[in-house]
C-alpha cells in the first residue's frame, strides 16, 4: 500500500534554448513542457495531478518559477 504520507520530489527545470522546460520526478523524466499547461498534463499523465502546481512547495522550480517560459529571444547569446 502506498505510503500517504509520500510525496514526490518533481523538478521543473530551467528553459533550454527553446524556452522548453524538462519535467522530472527524482531520475525520471515525465516529459518536456513549452508552457504551464503542459506541465499540469505531464502531472495528470503521470497520475500526479493531485500536486498544486502554481502554490505549494511539492515543485522545485529550477531558473525561473512557473511564470517563466522564455523563448530563444529572451536568451542572450
Amino acid at each position: 500500500m502506498a505510503d500517504p504520507t509520500h510525496h514526490p520530489h518533481i523538478v521543473v527545470h530551467p528553459p533550454a534554448l527553446d524556452g522548453s522546460r524538462r519535467v522530472t520526478e527524482g531520475e525520471v523524466t515525465l516529459g518536456l513542457a513549452s508552457h504551464l499547461d503542459d506541465v499540469i498534463e505531464i502531472l495528470r499523465l503521470a497520475d500526479l495531478d493531485r500536486i498544486e502546481v502554481e502554490e505549494g512547495d511539492l515543485i522545485d522550480w529550477l531558473g525561473g518559477g512557473p511564470d517563466d517560459w522564455p523563448g530563444l529571444s529572451e536568451h542572450e547569446l
